[in-house]
């Protein structure tokens, strides 16, 4: 395993782009990207990020080559993934597996009944050197370098991620996951994620994320596009479980052509921080954006999550559904930003937020923010926020469970839409997670 030294500066940029023998383009980018950034300065507002120390990453860890043969990945490596049950799960339920291990992919398998239809499902790195007109066709049109601070770092020392081109009319049946691992003290991840959906193409993306506990901190700082073009479906699920010594600080976003829809489910669970807020442009007519969303933050950890939208389109729908609970000193924020644009006619929007909170010092909190410059939208939104009710706990005990037992059971039922909709394997592990966390 080879890191670069702490810090960044123009070297570790141009060394990573040469490390992987990128196209000049692509130090091109990388190199305005970093300029960029050096003019920028860390936000200000949300959750308190004064600990994270960009002085203290290292920003580049090398794996070695890629494998496609699952045997020979190295043991260090393979043994982690197998304890996180990986290549178990690719042989019963997957159409195609990507695993990344610090900065650089370890491991691509795609079925053969899957490559034989045309698709595409690859590290990036890989897709460059491969596709690069493809890759250059789509890299940074959906999140631009200068979108926001860690933007602008993650398109400087980017690294692995997933590539995936569905072709038209192909209904991907089975999901496609990637799984990241971050084990190494002080370590940033960065990788970039393209899904590209072609007319009338279907697949589910699935993604898992895991660090080991560190007494120093990490960052992620990943982004996702996402293209989804006419009439085509793209869902794509995530469950995060990063260690609390790590901030996660990932963009995600997807545009959405006509009569075509993104579904986002995602799980945050791990981290000490994490902003994350999906955005969906609805550019196309009677195109669709479903956010369903669950979070919870334990004691002393701050998820700040939520989701983004901006309907362009006319007869667009955006529905978004966010649960999350707070624990001890744990805080949760639901941050969302939703804009009808002009003549986006008769656009629909419904937001329901709900919080619970297992105990007095715990904290929930709703900033939804909604723009709307079309008198023919329709827009609602919900929000509460409640405690665990006595006379539930008094019931389920009642019947014989204890106190922690009635109260998983109470939480089990608050997240059950989220879980249900996920992989049988994602949902297992989410609800064990969540078990853990309230044992806690």
């Amino acid at each position: 395993m080879q890191k670069i030294t702490l810090g960044l500066n123009e070297s570790v940029v141009r060394h990573i782009s040469a490390h992987k023998k990128e196209p000049k383009w692509m130090l091109e980018l990388r190199l305005q990207a970093f300029q960029y950034f050096q003019k920028q300065k860390m936000p200000q507002w949300g959750p308190d990020l004064s600990k994270l120390n960009l002085k203290k990453i290292h920003y580049f860890s090398s794996a070695g080559e890629e494998k496609k043969q699952w045997k020979d990945v190295p043991k260090e490596i393979r043994d982690t993934f197998e304890r996180l049950g990986i290549p178990e799960a690719e042989r019963k339920a997957l159409a195609g597996v990507g695993t990344q291990y610090e900065s650089e992919s370890v491991y691509h398998s795609l079925k053969e009944e899957w490559k034989t239809k045309g698709v595409i499902f690859e590290n990036l790195d890989y897709a460059i050197q491969h596709y690069p007109d493809m890759v250059k066709q789509y890299f940074m049109k959906c999140v631009p370098y200068t979108d926001h601070y860690f933007a602008a770092l993650h398109y400087a020392v980017w690294s692995g991620g997933t590539f995936i081109y569905i072709p038209k009319g192909l209904k991907v049946e089975i999901p496609l996951q990637a799984y990241f691992r971050m084990n190494a003290q002080n370590m940033g991840q960065f990788e970039h994620t393209i899904i590209v959906l072609d007319e009338g193409a279907q697949a589910h993306y699935v993604e898992g994320c895991s660090a080991p506990l560190h007494s120093t901190h990490s960052l992620h700082a990943g982004c996702v596009e996402i293209f989804v073009k006419n009439r085509s479906h793209c869902k794509y699920s995530s469950v995060e479980n990063w260690s609390k010594n790590v901030f996660n600080l990932n963009t995600k976003r997807a545009i959405v052509e006509d009569y075509g829809t993104i579904e986002w489910l995602g799980g945050n669970l791990g981290s000490c921080t994490t902003m994350l807020y999906p955005c969906s442009i609805l550019k196309g007519k009677k195109s669709t954006a479903l956010h369903t969303g669950v979070a919870f933050a334990g004691n002393s950890q701050h998820q700040d999550t939520g989701a983004k939208a901006i309907l362009i389109g006319e007869q667009t729908t955006c529905t978004i559904k966010s649960k999350s609970i707070s624990k001890k000193t744990g805080t949760t924020t639901y941050r969302g930003d939703v804009r009808v644009m002009p003549n986006a006619k008769h656009a629909n929007v419904h937001i329901v937020c709900e919080g619970l909170l297992l105990d007095k010092t715990a904290i929930s909190n709703t900033i939804p923010k909604i723009e709307v410059h079309e008198k023919t939208a329709d827009i609602g939104h919900e929000a509460t926020t409640g405690k665990i009710s006595k006379e539930k706990l008094f019931y389920l005990m009642s019947r014989g469970l204890t106190e922690e037992d009635a109260l998983k059971a109470i939480v089990t039922g608050f997240v059950e839409p989220f879980i249900k909709q996920l992989p049988l394997e994602y949902a297992v592990e989410l609800h064990r997670l969540l078990e853990l966390e309230i044992e806690k």
